[in-house]
């Protein structure tokens, strides 16, 4: 699997994706040429104990010499565990000179939902879908590469979880103060009709926010550049969502985005690749958290 160190041409290079920013740990990796690993692990509060040595250990048999990119989900989600995930991002491409994708967490989401048609016309998710060729230093434009990283598995739900003898802790403990408040998992879906034969259908994805409010964004999907934003992120009170929504122009296919998003790593990590096959090389000090909305004030 590892290069051979007397051929510099040899080398792979692979991107990691961390998703902390529920209570979820989800780690990604790929080389997007076949070589790729997805993990999820139910850690809630631990997640701050044990968040590095899970990393340290999911990431072999890589070493950190072999990482090309970073890319981190950056919110919206819990605030302290969006904040540690982004921290250990920014540091370790920082220390080893590589780019770091900052990657919404409704993006990531909006990636990961199976299409409804028309989307799923022309074979945007198909059930194999080829992996883009050369590998992650291609310089050829993606294509159909969707579905390289496996979707990560559900986290174990027994109290032990089975690696280096650490431990988690049960669903349901209440959140820390400051934490985003977010709902139980399972998401609820509407597909509105068309309006005026449009063919384009966009995806619109909301978030429970602190104080009431919620976060809503609506994307629409490329197989070739991945996402194209329609309406940022935006935390707002649900009359206004609700607003928004019904002056929609086009279609649109919701999703209630739950409390369980370590999964989605593997979009993050897709959607950084996609970012890195345009060209794309943003700095660690690029790499900001989104939060929405302050997590003290107000209350």
């Amino acid at each position: 699997m590892n290069s051979n160190p007397q051929d510099g041409t040899s080398v792979k290079k692979y991107g990691l994706a961390l998703h902390t920013a529920s209570r979820e740990l989800g780690l990604a990796i790929s080389n997007f040429a076949g070589d790729s690993r997805c993990q999820t692990w139910n850690l809630d509060r631990d997640l701050a104990t044990h968040l590095h040595q899970y990393l340290v250990e999911f990431i072999g048999p890589q070493t950190w010499a072999n990482l090309a990119f970073i890319a981190v989900a950056k919110g919206p989600g819990g605030f302290t565990g969006t904040r540690m995930g982004m921290v250990t991002a920014r540091t370790l491409a920082q220390q080893l000179d590589i780019p770091v994708f900052a990657v919404s967490t409704l993006a990531a989401v909006a990636w990961a939902e199976p299409p409804q048609p028309p989307l799923s016309k022309g074979g945007l998710l198909s059930a194999e879908p080829p992996l883009a060729k050369g590998g992650l230093l291609n310089t050829e434009p993606p294509r159909d590469f969707v579905g390289a990283v496996p979707p990560c598995p559900p986290p174990p739900t027994d109290d032990f979880l089975g690696i280096s003898g650490i431990g988690a802790l049960h669903e349901g403990l209440p959140l820390q103060e400051n934490e985003t408040a977010v709902p139980q998992p399972g998401r609820a879906r509407g597909h509105r009709p068309y309006k005026g034969g449009l063919l384009r259908d966009d995806i619109a994805l909301q978030m429970p926010a602190q104080r009431g409010q919620l976060f809503g964004a609506v994307y629409s999907v490329n197989k070739d550049s991945g996402l194209t934003e329609l309406f940022p992120e935006t935390v707002m009170t649900p009359e206004s969502w609700q607003e928004k929504l019904d002056d929609w122009g086009n279609s649109y296919q919701l999703i209630e985005v739950g409390s369980e998003l370590g999964s989605s790593v593997s979009s993050v990590l897709e959607l950084a690749y996609l970012e890195w096959q345009m060209g794309s090389r943003p700095d660690w000090s690029d790499a900001l958290p989104f939060y929405g909305q302050h997590p003290v004030k107000g209350h």
